[in-house]
């Protein structure tokens, strides 16, 4: 039997410290808060990567980790998990995601051809790496294709993103390549030019970094 992809869920994106702009003065403090501890996290998180490729300390610092957003996403209880899905397959476009599952599984990843269901831990974040730190890697990180099933149960979870400004330059590491040994694998861009086309690569169901890569011919 055929299985739907259900949207019915409720999706709310915050910008740290602008939650009064929404209506949100009553809980301001306590997403101000939250927000500035992830993003420390985040920040930590990212340093230890910066360490473990090699790179100069700080690389990830300044326009590669400008920005921050903050999701909070309800969804309600489906009658019959079996026949319908969540969230389809995507990777996210920023750099580093930290994922507060809450109490109910909902979240799967792919590995090996197969998903895998991660389930939630107290006092845990699950830590995302997303399609920009695939790129300024030049692949020796990989982004998480994930996806999100329907559960008989209701289910909140709050999403924090790191992300570069727009105008920052996305491209591999240069202390990462070389022509000779390891050619980049990714074309050099801005990530303001990126999400317009993550969008429509992602609604057509594409590879969204696709064209962002090196054929050898091109490298040459």
């Amino acid at each position: 039997q055929r299985r739907e992809y259900r949207k019915e869920h409720v999706i709310l994106i915050l910008i740290p410290n602008l939650c009064f702009l929404l209506g949100f003065c009553s809980h301001r403090e306590v997403f101000g808060r939250y927000s500035i501890e992830v993003r420390k996290l985040g920040l930590q998180i990212l340093d230890l990567i910066c360490e473990g490729l090699g790179l100069e300390s700080g690389y990830f610092r300044e326009g590669l980790s400008q920005d921050q957003l903050m999701s909070i996403n309800h969804y309600p209880a489906c009658p019959d998990p079996s026949l319908v899905l969540g969230l389809p397959k995507h990777g996210d476009p920023y750099l580093l995601t930290l994922l507060n599952q809450g109490e109910v599984s909902g979240l799967q990843v792919l590995k090996d051809q197969q998903w895998l269901s991660v389930e939630p831990l107290p006092n845990a974040f699950v830590v995302n790496i997303n399609h920009m730190l695939q790129i300024i890697s030049n692949g020796k990180l990989k982004s998480s294709d994930h996806r999100v099933v329907a559960s008989s149960v209701e289910r909140t979870t709050v999403v924090s993103f790191i992300l570069p400004s727009n105008d920052s330059c996305i491209e591999p590491a240069k202390s990462l390549v070389n022509k000779s040994s390891n050619p980049p694998l990714y074309k050099s861009f801005t990530f303001s030019d990126f999400k317009p086309t993550y969008t429509t690569d992602l609604c057509e169901g594409k590879d969204e970094l696709e064209r962002y890569m090196i054929i050898p011919s091109q490298a040459s």
